[in-house]
């Protein structure tokens, strides 16, 4: 007769490397953006940053409270690295703006922590 082994229970998102991760990403974009607010940067680099700080809350929240395994006929992965790349693209755009000469320093640490 099999024995029945229980099954191992999750992790918790924010105890998880992917957690770490995503909180992280949320610090580092939640800096840039108040810093960009301090410098009073051009607005496209405090909108692109905002929309990097909402996505990464929403998939945060997302995990958090496992809508991922009730809304299944979405491939959540492949949309979170699709998120990712673009934030990524974006990031780097701001960034290399936000550190051309003749800018104030809280722009350049924005740029620096974006």
């Amino acid at each position: 007769m099999q024995t029945l082994k229980p099954k191992p229970k999750a992790r918790p998102f924010c105890l998880s490397v992917k957690g770490h991760v995503k909180l992280l990403r949320l610090a580092l974009a939640a800096t840039s953006m108040t810093l960009f607010i301090l410098a009073q940067a051009p607005e496209p680099y405090i909108v692109i940053t905002g929309f990097e700080v909402a996505s990464t809350f929403f998939f945060i929240l997302l995990y958090i409270l496992r809508l991922d395994r009730l809304i299944s006929c979405l491939f959540w992965p492949l949309l979170d690295i699709i998120n990712s790349v673009v934030a990524a693209v974006f990031m780097i755009v701001v960034s290399v703006l936000a550190l051309i000469p003749e800018t104030t320093t809280y722009t350049v640490l924005g740029g620096f922590f974006h």
